[in-house]
């Protein structure tokens, strides 16, 4: 069994900033996937479902971000799942706005969602990092995350998710690249293999035949003919 865990904020005053977006994730992979409806449970919202060949929950902590461990924590007792089995979504200053990437373990890097996370089961856990970009200085990022998206963002934005969803079930079944593909076709779906096309083969001008004009008949008689002859 996989648990996926969307990083955010609860409540609808934190819906779509840009910290979120983690949680806008699990809304589309449930959405997407027909998972169950989002039930209370383990300090967060959790829903269950299939993707590809396993069976997966999908976990959004309403600890507030920097206590999301708690929640992850929580899950994972109750479904006896390891650290390595969890693939936790979350936003990403240090990518820009539509990339999305796959690691696994490594630092929080100072995301307080991560660092939570870190002090509750360790650093042994697949992340999705989802980019949002930087807002260009240290002191302006904590307004920048707890910031609606923007307008301009909306279609990049709708795009990624739609991606994830897409690609949900290769990474529930281990295969991060197809999963990396799936939200790449969304983005830049001109980038797609262009089909292969066979060109129709000309076939060659067939040569007119030609006709030939059979010689006209001479009904004259012989001695007309040797008349005709001498007087020319």
């Amino acid at each position: 069994m996989k648990l996926f865990v969307g990083l955010g904020n609860p409540g609808a005053k934190y819906a779509q900033n840009r910290h979120n977006i983690g949680f806008m994730a699990m809304d589309e992979i449930a959405r997407d996937h027909g998972f169950s409806p989002w039930r209370a449970k383990f300090q967060g919202q959790i829903a269950d479902g299939r993707l590809g060949g396993q069976k997966v929950a999908l976990l959004k902590p309403e600890t507030f971000m920097n206590l999301s461990g708690q929640s992850v924590n929580a899950a994972m007792q109750f479904y006896k799942i390891a650290p390595n089995d969890v693939t936790v979504f979350h936003d990403e200053l240090d990518l820009a706005p539509a990339k999305c990437r796959v690691k696994m373990g490594g630092g929080h890097a100072g995301h307080n969602g991560l660092r939570s996370i870190h002090q509750h089961i360790g650093a042994d856990y697949q992340r999705v990092r989802m980019g949002i970009g930087h807002p260009g200085h240290k002191d302006r990022v904590a307004a920048y995350v707890l910031h609606d998206f923007a307008k301009a963002d909306a279609d990049w934005l709708d795009d990624v998710l739609r991606g994830c969803g897409d690609g949900a079930p290769y990474l529930a079944d281990g295969d991060n690249g197809k999963f990396m593909n799936a939200v790449a076709l969304r983005v830049n779906p001109n980038h797609a293999a262009p089909k292969e096309t066979t060109k129709p083969t000309k076939k060659p001008a067939q040569k007119a035949a030609k006709v030939e004009t059979p010689p006209p008949v001479d009904n004259r008689s012989a001695m007309q003919k040797l008349l005709d002859k001498f007087n020319r």
